[in-house]
């Protein structure tokens, strides 16, 4: 099939690959505007750009779908749609452009986590099971019939950055598994079952540490908000960032967010059971070992992060 594809961000970039690699053409690749990174604030291509670039596909880079870029993917005459993390909707007339329309990997078991941000929501809410699931896109968000899932569990110490890398590459395989199917003309969707829960975007605050929740509780929220937006507290007015945590072996409770050198762990008291600080980044310096800030410390009396 001619199929054009979709995507801005690393958990794309498996599954470009992977569909270059098969029979089908990719005719086109979408992808984000290019984007300022570094301290020299250089713009660079998206990863799926530069993936692209690479296995010498043409790209159409835009931060809309909008009117020119639906005229611009209409010319290549696709068949199929596939979308994976592009950042942005595809709405009509686009939506119904290629022959079999848009197919979404999403990284979530739908209609679980439907929206922008689906594994970091998982983590936080505690999951033990994530996933991934190939549907067909509608106008209402991550509503679609289901092609196929694959469920996922993750360490007890895997961050979103983890789960988004595994479900990625596992995805990439669901993903072209679908595709053959619809050039075959064996696939078949089913609608979604079940109670829907959303996972919009994260801002900052999310990211910020609720100090009175349970050990477990603190616990899923650094690892769901880790690398983006991170893991965040504050002492005496100044950020600190928790890079990563873990459960403290001492049981001994500690007040919400006061911090103690107990043997060789930092840690931190919650609504019961303490934890333990293991990498932290004060402001405007890198990140050290949890111990090392901890001697670095020039404060006078109780330490409480807030």
């Amino acid at each position: 099939m001619r199929v054009v594809f979709a995507g801005t961000p690393d958990p794309a970039v498996p599954s470009l690959r992977l569909l270059a690699a098969t029979e089908h053409e990719i005719v086109g690749v979408v992808s984000r505007n290019d984007a300022p990174l570094g301290r020299k604030r250089v713009m660079t291509p998206s990863p799926t750009a530069g993936a692209a670039d690479e296995l010498g596909l043409p790209v159409i880079k835009t931060d809309r779908l909008d009117a020119a870029a639906t005229e611009q993917i209409a010319a290549l005459e696709p068949d199929l749609g596939v979308i994976v993390a592009y950042g942005g909707l595809v709405r009509e007339p686009l939506l119904s452009a290629p022959r079999l329309g848009w197919i979404n990997l999403h990284f979530s078991l739908l209609p679980l986590w439907r929206g922008a941000a689906p594994v970091q929501h998982a983590l936080i809410a505690g999951d033990a099971v994530v996933g991934a699931a190939v549907f067909q896109l509608v106008p209402e968000l991550d509503a679609g019939d289901v092609f196929d899932a694959i469920e996922y569990r993750p360490e007890p110490d895997a961050t979103s950055g983890d789960v988004l890398d595994a479900l990625a590459h596992r995805g990439a395989y669901l993903l072209r598994s679908v595709v053959d199917g619809l050039a075959a003309g064996t696939a078949i969707a089913r609608p979604q079952e079940g109670t829907p829960t959303f996972a919009p975007k994260l801002s900052l605050d999310d990211g910020w540490i609720r100090w009175g929740e349970s050990a477990h509780a603190v616990l899923n929220r650094v690892r769901g908000v880790t690398p983006e937006p991170g893991a965040h507290s504050d002492l005496d007015g100044t950020r600190l960032k928790v890079l990563a945590a873990r459960a403290a072996d001492s049981g001994d409770e500690l007040p919400p967010g006061q911090v103690e050198l107990r043997g060789r762990a930092v840690l931190v008291g919650t609504a019961d059971e303490p934890i333990a600080l293991v990498t932290v980044q004060p402001a405007g310096r890198g990140a050290m070992a949890a111990a090392d800030w901890w001697r670095g410390l020039r404060t006078v009396g109780p330490v409480v992060l807030r």
